[in-house]
């Protein structure tokens, strides 16, 4: 696992170069790179650097396939906090992505497990996700994989648990009441098999969640601790939200000695 500890506008710049290098490279091949995008305030400023590139740069994410980490059951189709709505206002209309190669799971399916294992077969049958952004919940959730979800976990049905949902309710008004009880989500073994997870994180509340992912112990009850069994995880963190991490000053020494071509 490597750890960067950067101001914010330079965490957005390694986790959207990481996804150029994907986007370009498979390009290159004569393929199109597959990517795990996520919603919350954590992606936010990665997709207005994208969006930058996009329009200054020429990145193009023509033929790109690109899938939602989760979204909340029983939204309306029309709902502004609806995922696929977030991720067409934040991300996919800022760029030149077909909305078609943009897919979630189906919140509003009648038959939530065929939905789910749906899900699961369309990420397998793209060939598997080349890059995926994630955040961290304050009691460790990557996705929106509780404390206590199973490590070998994939997409699914879950309770949000209290926490999650007093998180989330300033997208809602501040109403906790206004916040979905459940959602679908991918699992932990879905999110483990993106050939690279970038996990971006800021600000003196996550500081414990990034503790405990970084440096405790592999457990359900820190859910994204399974990402220090990835071959390949990069978290991304500024000053406060590393405020607990024990091995900071290595960190920072890794990462300042690693030559600027190599990237993350």
């Amino acid at each position: 696992m490597e750890v960067v500890i950067a101001p914010g506008p330079e965490l957005a710049r390694l986790a959207a170069g990481a996804i150029e290098r994907v986007v370009r490279g498979r390009a290159a091949e004569g393929r199109h790179a597959v990517l795990g995008i996520a919603t919350g305030s954590s992606p936010l400023a990665v997709y207005d650097e994208l969006a930058r590139r996009h329009a200054e740069d020429g990145l193009s994410f023509a033929g790109v396939r690109a899938f939602m980490l989760d979204e909340y059951v029983g939204l309306p189709a029309d709902h502004p906090e609806r995922y696929r709505n977030v991720i067409e206002k934040e991300f996919a209309s800022r760029v030149d992505i077909d909305p078609a190669d943009v897919h979630g799971p189906d919140g509003l399916a009648d038959d939530i497990p065929a939905a789910c294992a749906a899900y699961e077969a369309a990420i397998a049958d793209a060939g598997g996700v080349d890059v995926q952004i994630l955040g961290v919940g304050t009691d460790g959730h990557i996705a929106f994989n509780e404390p206590g979800s199973s490590l070998a976990s994939r997409t699914r049905i879950k309770t949000l648990t209290r926490q999650t949902r007093e998180d989330n309710a300033r997208f809602f008004g501040g109403d906790v009441a206004q916040v979905p009880t459940h959602c679908l989500t991918q699992g932990l073994a879905t999110i483990m098999s993106a050939r690279h997870v970038v996990l971006l994180a800021s600000g003196k509340h996550k500081a414990e969640a990034v503790h405990q992912l970084v440096e405790g112990s592999v457990s359900a009850m820190w859910p994204g601790t399974i990402l220090q069994h990835h071959p390949h995880a990069t978290v991304l963190v500024d000053e406060a939200a590393a405020g607990r991490l024990q091995l900071a000053a290595y960190y920072r020494e890794t990462f300042d000695a690693k030559p600027d071509w190599q990237g993350i």
